[in-house]
């Protein structure tokens, strides 16, 4: 290969090792500075006095590093979406890949509260288990219910867990402030348990087994949702790596030198073939989410 045709190459190659220099130095400015604050506080072990937090430790580069660590708390994983877009763009000298990474800030933010609300659902599933389990517990040790609810107490339902104990300690509804508790995602399961409280409290029937029916049946689902998704691991995986091909064929084609971030960026062509990728990849991640949720949804019922 002549020098003119090796040029090309240099340039892409050369950009991406600066790329992956500035993300290794501000990780390991992230890194360090609390490895250098914990190195000058056992240099001032020696009673000299404490050692003053804010600027002053480290240097400029712990000034840095705080700034960095406070943006990136602002900004969270969404920030990456602009990070990588701003990396792009540089490296494709054009500003469509900023403006793409501004657009999927809002996108991954939703997929974000998405998943944290299906972990509190989630928390909340598997407190309900363990409420049912150790009021159970309570009562065979010789409590009444309510000493046996007050003693577990619920410290995972919020509000609502406050106006169940409430009830309980000053004489009051617990089955319905059981069920007003249950209307919080993913504390369903205290509908079961106010019906057998509702059923011990009228018929004297023994609360400490219905509990146990009720917490063996919850636990019995949850396994079963757990199952499901780990057998649903491998579909997730496999869609991951086929949504990351395009981006190892853009490397590829970079070392090769063909340039495809200019070609894509900067030609009617390649604005097509952009567009175009782009919805594909869209609609196949759609595909297979819709056919994840539709199964895990199925495993529910």
């Amino acid at each position: 290969m002549t020098a003119v045709g090796a040029q090309p190459e240099a340039v892409y190659a050369g950009s991406v090792c600066a790329a992956v220099l500035c993300a290794g130095v501000l990780s390991r400015l992230t890194g360090g500075s609390r490895e250098g604050v914990r190195r000058a506080r056992l240099l001032r072990a020696d009673g000299a006095g404490p050692v003053a937090r804010g600027r002053g430790v480290g240097g400029p580069a712990a000034d840095v590093a705080r700034a960095w660590r406070r943006l990136g708390a602002r900004a969270g994983r969404r920030g990456w979406c602009l990070a990588g877009g701003a990396v792009l763009a540089l490296l494709g000298e054009s500003v469509l890949p900023l403006l793409a990474g501004a657009a999927a800030v809002p996108v991954l933010g939703r997929r974000l509260r998405r998943g944290q609300r299906r972990r509190a659902r989630e928390a909340r599933e598997e407190a309900v288990i363990e409420l049912c389990s150790a009021v159970a517990g309570e009562l065979r040790a010789g409590r009444t219910p309510e000493r046996a609810l007050l003693a577990v107490g619920m410290p995972a339902f919020e509000d609502g867990g406050g106006s169940v104990l409430a009830a309980a300690r000053f004489g009051g509804d617990v089955a319905g402030a059981l069920r007003q508790a249950a209307r919080q995602e993913g504390a369903e399961g205290l509908t079961g348990m106010a019906a057998c409280w509702q059923v011990a409290v009228d018929g004297g029937a023994g609360l400490a087994d219905g509990l146990d029916r009720v917490a063996g049946a919850l636990r019995s689902e949850r396994d079963q949702r757990l199952e499901l998704r780990a057998q649903l691991a491998g579909p997730r995986s496999t869609a991951l790596v086929l949504a990351l091909l395009p981006a190892f064929g853009l490397l590829l084609g970079g070392a090769m030198g063909a340039q495809p971030l200019r070609v894509l960026l900067h030609t009617p062509a390649g604005w097509a073939c952009l567009v175009a990728a782009g919805l594909l990849e869209w609609a196949g991640l759609a595909w297979v989410s819709r056919i994840v949720r539709t199964a895990e949804e199925g495993g529910r019922e």
